[in-house]
C-alpha cells in the first residue's frame, strides 16, 4: 500500500468484514431516552452479521427498541503505523427460537464481564464502511501537557 501520510483509504466491503474478524471488542452506539449513548461490547462476526451477548437492561432495551444501532471497531498495527476504523449501522434483534439460539451459542461468544448474559443480539447491517490511514508521529500532536496530571476543577 503506497499511501501518503495524510491519505485516507476507503475500505471495500470485504476488507471491513476481514478487519472486524481480527478484533473482538467494539463500541455499540444506541439512543437512550432521546440521547446517544455508547457501550463497549465484545462480539463475533457470523456471516454478514455481528453478534453480541448481553443481559436485560438499558443496552438491550435500546439496541432492540426499533431504532437502528451503530457499532465501531478499530485497530492499529504498531509496526507499520497503519490504523483502521470500521462502522456498521443497522437494526439489532434478539436471537429467538431454540435452533437459532443453539446455532448462535455454537459461535463460542463468551462475555468478558462476569454475570448472566444470556441474551444474544444480532445486528444485520444496512451499511458497512471503513477507512485505513497512517497514524502521524506523536511528535506532531503530543505536547508536554498531554501526559500531565490534571488538576481538579475545585
Amino acid at each position: 500500500m503506497s499511501e501518503s501520510i495524510s491519505e485516507v483509504h476507503k475500505l471495500e466491503h470485504h476488507e471491513c468484514w476481514e478487519l472486524l474478524r481480527t478484533v473482538s471488542v467494539g463500541r455499540l452506539a444506541v439512543v437512550v431516552d432521546g440521547h446517544p449513548d455508547i457501550f463497549p461490547i465484545n462480539y463475533t462476526v457470523d456471516g454478514g452479521t455481528l453478534v453480541f451477548r448481553t443481559a436485560e437492561g438499558t443496552k438491550l432495551a435500546s439496541a432492540t427498541g426499533g431504532s437502528p444501532v451503530a457499532v465501531e471497531a478499530d485497530g492499529v498495527d504498531a509496526v507499520t503505523g497503519l490504523a483502521w476504523s470500521v462502522v456498521l449501522k443497522g437494526p439489532a434483534a434478539v436471537v429467538k427460537g431454540t435452533e437459532r439460539i443453539l446455532d448462535t451459542a455454537a459461535l463460542f461468544l463468551f462475555p468478558w464481564q462476569a454475570g448472566k448474559k444470556d441474551v444474544f443480539v444480532r445486528i444485520s447491517p444496512d451499511t458497512l464502511t471503513g477507512r485505513r490511514f497512517k497514524v502521524t508521529a506523536p511528535v506532531t500532536w503530543w505536547t508536554q501537557l498531554s501526559g500531565a496530571t490534571k488538576a481538579s476543577p475545585e
